[in-house]
């Protein structure tokens, strides 16, 4: 009987090949969705729809039949706020939430911010994440507001 013996560059091509799936995430499970409760409700509390506003002002997030936690924190029926400002992209659901200027992430459990945009209309939607700042499923956002962002007012003219 003859021993069977792999080559070397036989040997090496399995761990370059092994090395390749790891890095890539390979076999490595897709993580489902975390399921949310079917009356879990998402809104925007402050501002209202439609606002006009003059200068910075804070935002307060709502929910119901759920509670905030923070971002890495797996707590059952729990999730962390995401605010998205002027975005017209759908949410991918099996995507982490992006994190860039349109996209703030309260991983910290805040439930409010202040918001400083420049004037114009602006649009602001809640996107709550898991603790791994996916959404949850079903989705769970909040209706879309608009806002107004007035200019600042001009100094008064000093009577002569």
């Amino acid at each position: 009987m003859r021993a069977v013996h792999r080559s070397t560059p036989g040997l090496i091509l399995g761990f370059v090949v092994a090395g390749i799936a790891l890095a890539t995430g390979f076999g490595t499970p897709v993580r489902a969705q975390t399921a949310a409760p079917p009356d879990a409700y998402l809104y925007i509390i402050y501002p209202y729809d439609g606002l006009k506003i003059r200068g910075a002002f804070t935002v307060r997030f709502g929910l119901r039949n759920m509670g905030v936690t923070h971002a890495g924190h797996v707590v059952p029926n729990s999730g962390h706020h995401h605010l998205l400002v002027d975005v017209d992209e759908a949410i991918e659901p099996d995507e982490p939430i992006p994190t860039d200027r349109q996209h703030i992430h309260f991983g910290a459990g805040q439930t409010e911010t202040r918001l400083d945009l420049p004037p114009g209309k602006h649009t602001l939607q809640l996107v709550l994440g898991d603790a791994e700042h996916k959404p949850f499923k079903p989705l769970l956002t909040s209706k879309k507001i608009t806002v107004t962002v007035l200019p600042p007012r001009r100094p008064a003219q000093a009577s002569r």
